[in-house]
């Protein structure tokens, strides 16, 4: 598994590094110690808090202490060794590719070499794994995009992007939850929430998780935005050899 760093974080958390680059099996490896953790339920832990290569655990110092928590997480850790990953929990996102969402699909024709119908093609025939979510509630870092459609990020941010928004930001894919600025390249988008503060869970995936997007037309975002407006519309979940919904 390499080396492990056990590092304190102020004095409520722990952070636990697996590595320092961005891999599909170092970011299990955090996301299976959280999993972990959570079964365990390790006395004084608050909240836990993945990213692409390290687990920040929030623990109560009034319960436990660091070294506690050090010692417990790194017993856990020491039983993902060989161990291997679940099967992928992975959400279906429609995706209304061009349109009037696909602001830099021109942009991409001529950087990639490619036609947009190939650039969606090669878009929507991966499951992005979820690193980690930041910048905004409900965005996802999405990892598993094709080098051959890898795009530097625009020069000048746009002032505002509109909610629902696929991009793409260098050698990652993403969604915009919110309207925002942003620098990244826009080529679809969705019309499922991926952050709605009025739904039981306001955010609609997890970091771990997995999404796949369905190409769609102009037509039906709109059936699916309304049918999502009327309280109508759930997103398929499927797991990987199981096709059937969860």
């Amino acid at each position: 598994m390499g080396e492990i760093k056990y590092m304190p974080a102020g004095d409520r958390a722990l952070v636990v590094e697996f590595g320092n680059q961005i891999d599909p099996a170092i970011n299990d490896k955090v996301h299976a110690l959280a999993a972990k953790i959570a079964e365990t339920r390790i006395p004084g832990v608050q909240e836990m808090v993945p990213t692409f290569r390290s687990l920040m655990i929030y623990y109560d110092p009034a319960i436990t202490s660091f070294e506690n928590v050090r010692k417990q997480t790194a017993e856990l850790t020491g039983q993902l060794i060989g161990k291997t990953t679940e099967k992928k929990r992975i959400l279906k996102i429609p995706c209304c590719y061009g349109a009037r969402f696909g602001l830099d699909l021109a942009d991409m024709e001529k950087h990639t070499g490619l036609d947009r119908d190939e650039i969606i093609k090669i878009h929507s025939s991966v499951d992005y794994k979820i690193y980690m979510m930041g910048f905004l509630p409900g965005f996802v870092y999405l990892g598993g995009l094709d080098k051959r459609i890898e795009m530097p990020r625009l020069k000048s941010p746009r002032v505002r992007i509109l909610p629902g928004a696929v991009g793409i930001g260098g050698n990652q894919t993403g969604v915009y939850p919110l309207a925002s600025p942003g620098g990244w390249r826009l080529m679809g988008g969705t019309p499922v929430d991926f952050y709605d503060p009025y739904r039981e869970d306001p955010i609609l995936c997890k970091a771990g998780e997995y999404i796949r997007f369905i190409p769609i037309t102009i037509g039906d975002y709109y059936d699916i935005r309304h049918m999502i407006v009327k309280g109508e519309y759930q997103v398929e979940v499927v797991e990987e050899g199981d096709e059937g919904c969860q």
